[in-house]
């Protein structure tokens, strides 16, 4: 089994305790080796691969370069460092036109789900991490507890309230993804993929919802796969997790077994599900009757272990 979901394998040692030294982080911003990231409404910078690399890699730029970036806006957020070189990360979406000035000719923006398959697990989780904290920062900029204005404080990793004085610290919305299976021999056994109104014709997935409060991840497993099709699940197995900053999630992926039973799909939800056995899927896919989610995806990684039995 992989060790690490596409967009999970750890870019920087965060180095939390620096968060709060102001001189140290000012000395970092201040050296040539720093790099900066860049995100403009909700898209990454990216360069362009030479030939022989594998796929685009993340856009960075020599933080004192980018030095005016870096003072007209509060929200400049320290990543961490990476084999003595630190990153930051800052968000122009209120520019028109973010490659002008410093970054003209840097690279282009793209939705990070374009290219997150063919980039470096490395190169993914940069990104997914900084995308992830300009949607945080966007979001908090006034007090949800009396509405006032907060300032960020901690590097990025903590916004204040300058009304009530509340803390805000940067928060990921759990989510539960889950292939369902009968538990039995891979050549025998059914799984149960779900499709949405809104995806293209034929695409199947695993089903998934969000956690709720006061909720085990065990108990959202259960409970989405009943409202969602009516099917109850006996034994829950964790998988693994994948941040998706698609804005603030981070996927938690299990296997769940079932006894099987009839679909009854909860429309509101999904517009269809049914249980296909590993022989019917593989059939279906050599035929181009069905698609499913992107390589680079959980749900993918989830599928295509069941198919090699790998569960």
């Amino acid at each position: 089994m992989r060790s690490h979901n596409a967009l999970a394998e750890p870019a920087v040692d965060r180095r939390s305790e620096r968060r709060a030294d102001a001189e140290w982080l000012a000395r970092r911003l201040a050296d040539p080796a720093s790099q900066l990231t860049v995100v403009w409404r909700e898209r990454s910078l990216v360069f362009d691969a030479h030939a022989g690399d594998q796929g685009p890699v993340p856009g960075t730029v020599a933080a004192v370069e980018a030095a005016g970036l870096v003072e007209q806006t509060e929200d400049v957020v320290f990543l961490g460092e990476a084999e003595g070189v630190a990153y930051f990360s800052v968000d122009l979406s209120d520019r028109e036109d973010p490659l002008a000035g410093p970054l003209r000719g840097a690279g282009r923006f793209v939705e990070l789900r374009q290219v997150g398959a063919a980039m470096s697990g490395q190169g993914g989780n940069l990104l997914a991490y900084a995308r992830a904290m300009a949607t945080w920062h966007r979001r908090h900029r006034f007090c949800g507890q009396c509405g006032a204005a907060t300032a960020s404080r901690q590097a990025g990793h903590l916004r204040v309230c300058t009304g009530c004085g509340a803390e805000h610290f940067p928060r990921t919305d759990p989510a539960v993804i889950m292939l369902v299976h009968t538990g039995a021999a891979a050549e025998d056994g059914s799984c149960l993929l779900g499709r949405q109104a809104s995806w293209p014709p034929g695409m199947f997935s695993a089903l998934a919802g969000f956690v709720e409060p006061g909720e085990s991840l065990e108990s959202a497993v259960a409970r989405e796969v009943r409202e969602e099709t009516g099917i109850s699940v006996d034994a829950v197995r964790y998988h693994s997790s994948q941040p998706w900053p698609f804005p603030t999630s981070i996927m938690l992926g299990f296997y769940a077994t079932s006894p099987g039973g009839d679909v009854r799909v909860d429309t509101e939800e999904l517009e269809q599900a049914v249980w296909a056995t590993r022989s019917e899927l593989e059939y279906a896919l050599r035929a181009r009757e069905v698609r499913l989610p992107p390589p680079f995806s959980i749900a993918r990684r989830l599928i295509d272990d069941w198919l090699r039995a790998e569960r």
